[in-house]
């Protein structure tokens, strides 16, 4: 039987490595905005969470708590902050990938758990040990030489690791089922996406790309692929700490870059290779560190037990 801790470690981590990949989704769209992108990829988000919610029976508590919304307008500002967070998050992304800044993105989700760990120490109140310490210390060294490599002022980076770090405290604050949760949050910002629909296709400047047959299929399957991902990340943020949540991370930017590297030819040099060193070893000691502070507490437990 898995523990909670291991349930949320395997959501979390599946999570990340479907946001590897997304960057080969997003590609396959290059050929529409990235303004209509977004608008398409939270309304298809909207009404797969809609069936979501049919084929897991969570219809009744959706409702019940949209009940509880209305008469506490106070509990939906966390809903609310995490839904806008998100979009910026998701408009920055696809408007990095497909401009060709898809290394750039990756940096800002190497920087992104450096945030998650600070929030989570600032706000949270999270501990870190000594060598979980180090291993803090050699990722942000890691950052830092990508940082520097970059010769100019990192905004997508800083962008991306800001809002989806903020994004990560709201849903640690939010106290409420993922799967109800999520389609609140799309559903905060659906109107603006339908309404912007709308305009566009009155205007006549709405698009579906070259090819109908091919890319409304992925336009449609947006709202699952950004779905899915934010279940598992929901599931598994409920389920450990910021912290680990943080270091966790590191999975998705690396699948992201090992594709502009292999699929789509970008260049990789000496200074990112001494940026993965650091990186990876951070990610080596904070995982022998977490390790060893679980087998500590289990002797200590079989111990006393003992006793």
């Amino acid at each position: 039987m898995m523990t909670e801790q291991q349930k949320g470690i395997g959501y979390s981590a599946l999570s990340y490595f479907i946001w590897g990949l997304l960057p080969i989704y997003w590609k396959w769209l290059d050929n529409i905005s990235s303004d209509q992108i977004l608008a398409q990829r939270v309304f298809w988000a909207f009404i797969f969470m809609l069936i979501v919610l049919s084929v897991t029976g969570r219809r009744e508590e959706f409702k019940a708590q949209l009940r509880v919304l209305r008469k506490e307008p106070k509990r939906a500002v966390p809903l609310a902050v995490a839904s806008l967070l998100i979009s910026g998050n998701w408009y920055i992304y696809i408007w990095a990938v497909n401009s060709g800044h898809l290394i750039e993105a990756s940096m800002g989700y190497y920087i992104n758990p450096l945030v998650s760990v600070l929030l989570g120490l600032a706000v949270l109140r999270e501990r870190l040990s000594s060598l979980q310490w180090c291993a803090f210390a050699l990722a942000g060294a890691g950052v830092l030489v990508m940082t520097l490599n970059l010769g100019q002022f990192p905004w997508v980076a800083l962008s991306l690791a800001l809002s989806f770090g903020l994004y990560g405290l709201a849903k640690k604050l939010t106290r409420m089922d993922s799967i109800v949760g999520l389609t609140f949050e799309t559903l905060f910002v659906m109107p603006f996406a339908l309404g912007y629909l709308v305009y566009l296709l009155v205007k006549g400047t709405l698009s579906v790309g070259e090819s109908v047959a091919v890319s409304l299929p992925l336009i449609i399957g947006s709202g699952a692929v950004t779905a899915i991902p934010l279940l598992l990340f929901a599931m598994g943020a409920q389920r450990i700490s910021l912290t680990l949540i943080g270091f966790l991370q590191y999975l998705a930017p690396t699948i992201s870059l090992i594709l502009g590297v292999f699929l789509y030819k970008e260049n990789f040099t000496d200074t990112h290779l001494a940026a993965f060193t650091c990186i990876w070893l951070s990610l080596a000691v904070f995982t022998w560190s977490k390790t060893r502070r679980t087998s500590v507490k289990k002797n200590n437990v079989n111990s006393a037990r003992s006793h």
